[in-house]
């Protein structure tokens, strides 16, 4: 499949326009109000999260399931929050000063805009909508706000990640010709539960390919330091064939794309990479004219034919809240997120032309 003209317009004219610094919104020592919309298993896990940051107060939560809303607020008991089933009566609280948004993907531009219009910051999952439609509409928005908008796009915040990218774009392999990445599991997702009913439609969650892969996919762009201009690519439902009933989302797929600077990329994606075979799991390999780069060990392979390995940057212990602190800093300092608008919408538009 070929980059639709409004795609290509939407990845240019994000790569090309700096968006305007965010708005301070209140002083530093002064906690954060949120509003947690979404409180299932992504949910849950963001609500603890701000729970043990210093500076933020859980203030609102809001589901459509009363079990799960009812876990979230105990949870939350110490920060007393209130809670709702309608998310719009959380934004017309003047005590929220930000929202959190996990729901499922198909409701992410709504809720997005809608905080927004109401003067909220906002963190949204990813992705940040599944279709390029939306995801204008949502670029637009979030251009002409004041508050923070920042993608859940977490391994924009990995320390070794982004000093390993850096040493790559200075030059560290050659000039980067190929990326090949992956991301394979041994099993599918569970056919019941807490995200069966909307993870296995492609109406609400884009595919897998834009509902997780799109983490794989947004690295590659960062890698790579430029966006695919054309695609091509094969898969369907595979293995899990109509599991569980009604499926029409794929469970493998293999894809390969084209960037305006002329890199390849090859990418697969497979629930079905059998226990003890090997090459499972996750993984982004740089080929570069001096050298291959594996991201994920920062390790440099010098194409030299005597030269070892060459650790680039040492493992260290990463702060599983990073992205989380950084979104908290961004409202209280302006200081950009490191996964704005920019970087959500150009990950989720590379997923949704794959």
């Amino acid at each position: 499949m070929e980059l639709t003209p409004r795609r290509h317009f939407l990845l240019g004219s994000l790569a090309a326009v700096a968006l305007p610094k965010n708005a301070r919104a209140q002083a530093d020592a002064e906690p954060i109000g949120l509003g947690m919309i979404g409180t299932g298993n992504r949910g849950g896990y963001l609500t603890r999260s701000f729970l043990e940051l210093p500076g933020a107060r859980v203030k609102a939560l809001c589901d459509i399931k009363p079990d799960r809303l009812d876990k979230a607020a105990t949870l939350a008991a110490a920060h007393n929050p209130v809670t709702f089933s309608d998310y719009r009566r959380l934004l017309d609280r003047k005590d929220i000063n930000a929202v959190v948004i996990s729901t499922p993907c198909d409701l992410h531009v709504e809720m997005s805009i809608a905080a927004l219009k109401a003067g909220k910051h906002v963190y949204c999952e990813k992705p940040v909508g599944i279709t390029p439609e939306s995801i204008a509409e949502l670029v637009f928005v979030v251009r002409q706000s004041k508050t923070v908008f920042q993608a859940g796009q977490q391994r924009r915040s990995e320390a070794r990640l982004r000093k390993t990218i850096e040493k790559v774009h200075e030059g560290v392999a050659g000039k980067i010709i190929m990326v090949k990445a992956q991301r394979h599991a041994g099993d599918d997702l569970a056919h019941e539960g807490p995200s069966a009913d909307w993870f296995f439609d492609q109406k609400r969650s884009g595919d897998v390919i834009v509902e997780m892969a799109v983490h794989n996919l947004d690295v590659c762009n960062w890698a790579i330091n430029s966006l695919p201009e054309r695609a091509a690519g094969f898969g369907g439902n595979l293995m899990w064939v109509n599991q569980p009933p009604g499926r029409n989302t794929m469970d493998g797929y293999s894809l390969t794309y084209e960037y305006a600077n002329g890199v390849k990329l090859s990418f697969t994606q497979v629930f079905f990479h059998t226990r003890g075979l090997p090459g499972g799991g996750q993984y982004n390999y740089l080929y570069g004219t001096e050298g291959a780069v594996d991201l994920d060990t920062s390790t440099l392979y010098p194409r030299a034919r005597d030269a070892k390995p060459v650790v680039l940057v040492e493992p260290q212990p990463e702060n599983r809240q990073a992205h989380l602190t950084a979104f908290l800093e961004s409202i209280r300092t302006g200081a950009p997120p490191p996964a704005g608008i920019e970087v959500g919408a150009t990950g989720a538009l590379t997923a949704i032309l794959g």
